[in-house]
């Protein structure tokens, strides 16, 4: 499979030398390919796109108002709403849009309003969700005053705008530290916004509430709740997906907002299926489980490896695993099976690890398994 970073190619470099050449007079295109082709090699995805847009900026007329001018110019026509996520003769798209909208980010803040304008033309061809960071931290309340306006936005892709890029730790981008501490401002927003008919648009929504979460769990707590009253389909979908975190860390007004109260129930076993494990393999397991209430109840069931670090501490980390509904004294069954795999944001250690669940939020002793690393 080819490295994604490649989405950054020396043809996507020539592409966009393509457009500078026809739109900036005087562009010098060996001056411009030489350096980017020289390095780009070597670079990762992010870097790439740094160093592209550092020798589009040079490569672009000072003044704010020609350079946003050459930018609209180079971008690929919008058909019937969309545009297609390539960049060619008809003009730039997709990834190649990154560098393009980290030049407006990085070079302009002085053309706040212009640059504002720009951004929002060119995620309509990949998302300025990253670029837009900037002018936020740079004037939060002029910037969300601008943004705002963009809630009734005919384009899926700017509304979906105005939730990701305020997300206060978006992945990848720059962490937004005022709307860390208080994400306040973002409520009227994210209100409006969740019941919009794309589901682009919610999911978005619900990733910017988990990202709340983070740091303010209650207060997403309440509003799970708050949602969840007359709610259709589409926004319990949302406010489940906003939740997955709190609900994972079994946190009582998420819990709540879905009718989860605490588990009348006994884990009769947790069998450990696979004693001992190779690395590269999988754990296999089955759990019993008895239900002690009188009345049926919902049961969230998830599942905690508590696996073994460098300084042999056991670190828990949650999977989920099922929903279902458990009758009056009623037993069930069921098994799992969990790969134990190499994977790029975790390290596994040997020795002894262990195995949990987690019910309804409350956690259930552990049983514990051997991880064989070669």
């Amino acid at each position: 499979m080819e490295p994604f970073k490649n989405v950054f190619s020396p043809a996507l470099v020539m592409c966009i030398a393509d457009h500078l050449e026809r739109n900036v007079e005087g562009f010098d295109r060996e001056c411009f390919e030489r350096p980017i082709l020289a390095e780009l090699e070597t670079l990762e995805l992010k870097a790439r796109a740094q160093l592209i847009a550092d020798r589009v900026h040079l490569a672009l007329p000072s003044n704010a108002d020609r350079r946003d001018e050459v930018l609209r110019a180079m971008l690929r026509p919008v058909v019937d709403g969309e545009a297609e996520h390539v960049s060619d003769d008809l003009g730039i798209g997709g990834w190649g849009v990154m560098p393009l909208s980290m030049v407006v980010g990085q070079h302009g803040i002085e053309d706040f309003e212009g640059s504002l304008a720009l951004l929002r033309e060119m995620t309509t061809r990949f998302s300025s969700e990253f670029a837009v960071r900037y002018f936020l931290l740079a004037d939060q309340t002029r910037a969300l005053v601008i943004m705002r306006q963009w809630i009734d936005d005919p384009s899926h892709h700017v509304r979906r705008l105005v939730s990701e890029g305020t997300r206060p730790r978006l992945p990848w981008a720059m962490q937004l530290p005022l709307l860390v501490a208080d994400p306040s401002p973002m409520l009227p927003i994210l209100t409006v916004l969740r019941d919009d008919p794309e589901e682009y648009v919610r999911r978005s929504v619900a990733n910017h509430l988990n990202d709340i979460a983070k740091d303010h769990p209650d207060l997403v707590g309440g509003i799970a709740s708050e949602w969840m009253t007359d709610a259709d389909r589409n926004r319990m979908r949302l406010v489940r997906h906003a939740c997955r975190t709190l609900v994972k860390d079994g946190h009582p007004g998420a819990l709540a907002a879905f009718g989860l109260k605490p588990p009348e129930v006994e884990v009769q076993s947790l069998t450990i299926l696979s004693p001992q494990v190779a690395f590269g393999s999988s754990l296999e397991f089955s759990a019993t489980i008895r239900s002690t209430a009188d009345e049926q109840q919902d049961l969230v069931v998830d599942y905690v490896l508590h696996l073994r670090k460098a300084n042999g501490k056991l670190v828990p980390k949650v999977f989920k695993w099922k929903r279902f509904t458990l009758g009056s004294r009623e037993i069930r069954t069921d098994d799992r099976s969990h790969a134990i795999r190499p994977i790029t944001t975790r390290r596994y250690y040997p020795g002894e690890q262990r195995l949990s669940l987690r019910i309804n939020g409350q956690d259930f002793p552990t049983e514990s398994f051997d991880l064989a690393i070669p």
